[in-house]
Parts: C-alpha cells; sequence; structure tokens
C-alpha cells in the first residue's frame, strides 16, 4: 500500500489549495469540507504563493486568475509547484498540509434505498466529480 503523504500530486495540492474559488459558494465549501481544512487551505495557497512568486515568470498571473477560479491557471500552478515540488523539504512540508486538508473532508454517510420489482435493474451511486458511466447497453437486430 503506498503512502497516502507521498501520492498527492503537485495538481491535486494545487486544486486543494484553490478549492474555495471552484466551488460555487462558502456554503457549498462547508458542506465538503470541515472549518479546519478550509483555514489550512488559505495556509497551503499562502505557501504557494511565496513560493511561485519571484521564480516564475508565469507565477504571478496564475496565481492571480487561479484566484477567480480559472481551471486553466490552477493547472499552470500545479505544474510550477510540480517543480517546486523537486525540493523535497518543501515537498512534505506543501504535502503534509495537503493530507490535513484531504483529511478534513466530510463523509457522505447518507443512505441510499432501491427497491426493484419484476426482474428490474436499478443502479445507485454517489459520485463527488468526474464522469461515471452507468448501465448496460442492449443492441437489438443488426445493425445497419
Amino acid at each position: 500500500m503506498t503512502d497516502p503523504l507521498t501520492t498527492l500530486t503537485a495538481s491535486a495540492i494545487a486544486s486543494l489549495a484553490f478549492q474555495k474559488f471552484l466551488e460555487s459558494g462558502a456554503s457549498e465549501l462547508a458542506k465538503k469540507f470541515s472549518t479546519e481544512a478550509i483555514a489550512k487551505m488559505d495556509e497551503l495557497r499562502q505557501k504557494i504563493w511565496e513560493r511561485l512568486t519571484g521564480k516564475h515568470e508565469l507565477a504571478p498571473d496564475a496565481l492571480q486568475k487561479a484566484e477567480t477560479g480559472d481551471k486553466d491557471a490552477i493547472d499552470t500552478v500545479g505544474t510550477l509547484l510540480g517543480v517546486e515540488m523537486l525540493d523535497p523539504a518543501f515537498a512534505a512540508e506543501v504535502r503534509a498540509i495537503a493530507q490535513e486538508i484531504h483529511a478534513g473532508k466530510l463523509q457522505d454517510n447518507s443512505n441510499m434505498t432501491q427497491n426493484n420489482y419484476d426482474q428490474a435493474t436499478g443502479y445507485q451511486i454517489k459520485a463527488e466529480g468526474g464522469t461515471n458511466f452507468i448501465g448496460t447497453n442492449h443492441i437489438h437486430g443488426k445493425p445497419e
């Protein structure tokens, strides 16, 4: 089993740092993260800002755009952060903060109930994000 502290990529860490700007509002963020985790996001973002500013030509513009929720800018910050994470001490520090944020993610423990009758098939899933392909394909007849 891999160590969770080493599996957090620079892109994932940048996304966590700017998560509050990606969410549609503070109430949405509060539904997903604890107040301690949200405070750590500010700390992580500040640490990234301090490290990147003055070292990379693209950093100031990317950081400002990232704070408006621009996903391309967050990807750029993630790339620049990846370069800076070649420094093992800085990488360990940033990953530790990101792990604390990740640990403060709130779990959805709600129940889902489904009753299927007469040979019916039902699918249920709780998805946090991304694309989910669920179900089956039935092809009847010959393709033309």
